[in-house]
Parts: structure tokens; sequence; C-alpha cells
């Protein structure tokens, strides 16, 4: 790998169309010489400065692992859908590296001794046995005292263990960090790459270490050596590694729901249908019910969202909108809302764009664009008109786990009545 390369040059913007889909992280080997590129999602604006890559493809890559359910693994959002099968644990290998850049040294257990001392907090039981105490004006006290003292143990495995993972974690991304490799410890991990004999010892050995670790920031690193070890023991040598998905769509729904949706009773807006067969009475059958992606509250107003991991942001081709079936279910769940909860909800499709590069020249984080009906609906309701709201991909992001939800919904809501 290059290593003058600027980061800009492993990085990719997906067109959403066929072939270019993939959104994560992509490492091949090409006749020795490994391949790395980082995916990101259509509608995303790639900033020019080195650090903000940087910050970008670390925020990527923990949004992937975010919406895989709290596992570092692919993406798996739907069980019948068909995504490359790996299990890289990139957040585990991340969180290592952070760890050694904060720290600048490798972990170690350490054990609790006893010192004398004029200072520090003193052990009372030690000291009233081990030290001898001065008099003065009939009082005792004790000028030296004993106090506890941690010390790292020497000889430890673990640290040697914590370098290989450190190793490991550079080798795979120290390219992200622009960081030298940190030595592979040969004396106690075989130079042959092929032999894995090792590494259940060592996940036994990081296993007892979690049973007796109660620090959070020591319990998450060793969790994340676990990870690698895991990792390392199943790994092909090949130099191929995936981490994301082809079907973004489901994280762009994620995203648009947790920023703008609400939490709770969220299956109150469901339309539910059932069968009731005229014979067999005792084999009723509710189906599964339409699930609207986000029903978002703001101000005494409901909005139904559909979130639509589309191309018109980018084309503005209008065939890139939603089709008929999506306009007709979108009114459903409109109008189920407005039977159901006594009022007239707004409609809205949640695509992507990038706001510093459009056909519309936009240059909003939020806009409405378009809005779809249908010749059927002449009623005059709110719900019956669906407005096309283009999102930009960086700022959602960056902000769809703020804890300002209120001032997006508030941005949200005035795009969205702007027709």
């Amino acid at each position: 790998m290059n290593e003058e390369k600027s980061l800009i040059d492993y990085c990719h913007v997906d067109k959403n169309d066929d072939g270019d889909r993939f959104v994560g992280l992509k490492s091949i080997d090409d006749n020795g010489h490994q391949i790395v590129m980082v995916y990101f999602p259509c509608g995303y604006n790639l900033p020019s400065d080195e650090v903000a890559i940087r910050n970008d493809i670390i925020n990527l890559f923990r949004i992937l692992a975010d919406f895989s359910k709290g596992e570092d693994i692919l993406l798996k959002v739907k069980s019948n859908v068909a995504n490359v099968s790996v299990n890289f644990p990139i957040k585990a290998y991340l969180d290592i590296i952070q760890y050694y850049l904060e720290y600048k040294t490798f972990y170690a257990e350490t054990e609790t001794t006893f010192k004398t001392d004029t200072r520090g907090k003193a052990n009372w039981a030690k000291t009233i046995k081990d030290q001898v105490p001065s008099i003065q004006n009939g009082n005792l006290f004790y000028i030296k005292k004993t106090v506890r003292d941690t010390q790292p143990m020497k000889n430890q495995l673990i640290t040697e263990i914590h370098r290989y993972c450190t190793h490991e974690s550079f080798s795979k991304l120290g390219w992200l960090f622009g960081t030298s490799m940190i030595p592979r410890n040969t004396d106690i991990v075989p130079k042959n790459t092929d032999d894995k004999s090792f590494i259940p010892r060592f996940i036994s050995i990081i296993n007892d270490q979690l049973k007796k670790t109660f620090e959070d920031r020591i319990k998450k690193l060793l969790n994340a050596m676990l990870s690698v070890l895991n990792y390392k023991n199943t790994e092909d040598n090949s130099n191929r590694y995936y981490f994301g998905t082809d079907r973004f769509e489901y994280v762009w729904q994620g995203m648009i729901d947790r920023l703008f949706g609400i939490r709770e009773n969220k299956q109150d807006y469901f339309p539910r249908t059932k069968w009731i067969p005229r014979y067999l009475k005792d084999q009723n059958k509710n189906k599964h019910p339409l699930e609207p992606d986000s029903i978002m509250i703001y101000k005494d107003e409901f909005y139904v969202l559909d979130a639509k991991y589309y191309r018109y942001g980018l084309s503005g081709d209008v065939d890139h909108l939603p089709n008929s079936s999506d306009i007709n279910k979108q009114i459903t769940y409109g109008e189920y809302v407005y039977l159901h909860k006594n009022k007239d909800p707004y409609n809205a499709f949640i695509m992507p764009f990038n706001r510093k590069d459009n056909p519309f020249n936009i240059s909003e984080d939020m806009c409405n664009v378009a809005e779809a009906s249908a010749n059927w609906k002449t009623e005059g309701h709110k719900f019956e008109k669906i407005q096309g709201i283009l999102v930009d991909t960086r700022f959602l992001m960056y902000q769809y786990a703020s804890n300002n939800n209120d001032k997006y919904k508030e941005k949200l809501s005035i795009a969205i009545e702007s027709n």
C-alpha cells in the first residue's frame, strides 16, 4: 500500500446504481498488493481536509457497526437479503488503535502492594501493625505510614496479547491514521502466519481477565481484543476483508427514524388487516401490518415519513422518484392516522442528496423538491399530498444521534409544509 496516498484516494462515493451500491470497507489482495477502499453512500460530500476525511471514515464505520444490532459484523438487517457474509470486527480494531494512540502503551495487569511513605492514603491497620508511632503533647502520630502502591505485574502475557492485537489492528487500519506499524511480537507469536494454535490460549486468558475486571475502559479494551482474536482464528490470511452492506437503504431508514421519529407506541400507527374464514372459524389470521418508517410529532402536528434511498437527489430524473405503489401505501398510512388519531397528518418521502453538488442548486440541509398525489384522492386532506424532501447525506450521518432532535424536527417540518 502506498503510504504517501491522501485519505481521499481511499474513498469512493456510490451512485446507488447497479454495481455501485456497497457502503463500507473493502480490502482485496491484488497480486500481493493490498488495495483498501472506503465506500460512502450516495449524496455524500467528501471534505478536502485530511482530518475531516479521517473523522468521516471513522463516523461511517461506527454508523455501520451501530446498525448491525450491537455486533461488529456485516449488517444483517434482513435475513432474506443476500449480503456479502463476513465478520470483520471493525469497531474492535478502531477501539484498540485509539487506546494505543491515547495512552501510548500496552495494557498491563496491576497488583496491589504496600510501602512505607510519609505521603499517600494510609492503610491504618497495616500502619499500626508495622510502623512505630511518635508522641507529641501526649498524642500518638505516625510520621511514616503504610500506604497502598499499585505496580504493573512483571512478565504478564496479557501485555503481549495486547501488543499482538495492536499490531493486527494497525496492519488492517493503520493507513487511516498515518501511523507506523507496531512490531509483531515474534517471541510469543509464530512467524508462520498460518499457525493459529496460540489463539485459543490467548482467548482463554482474555476471558479470565474479563471476569476480574470492573473498569469500563479496560473492559471495552479487553472485549475489543477478544473480538480481534476470534476473527483472527477464522481469517483465511488472504488480506481480503469487508465491512459494510449493499443494502444501505435500511441504514438510511434507521437514521431518519432516530432523528425524527417517535420512540414509543409506534405500533399504534400501523394499518392492520386480517382474514376471517367463512367455514373454519377457529383459523382467524391477522396479517402482518403495514409499517411506516417513521412517525414524527412536532408542535401537535403529525408527519408520516418514508425513508427512500433513491437517486433523485443526484440525478434530478423523475424516474428516480417513488412509484405509484409507494405513493398509494403512503396515502394509506396517512389515512389510517387521520381515521384513528383524528389528526390530518403531513406525508413525506425523505431522500438523500449532496447540498454542495446537486442539479437543483440547493444549498440547505433539507429541501422540498417535489409533490406526489393520487388522482382518486380529492378530498383535500393534507395526507393526500406526499412531499418529496431531500436531506444532505453527510448532515444526516453526523446528526442522526443528536440530543437536539427538536431543532431538526422544526427544520424538517418547515421543509414539508413549505409547499
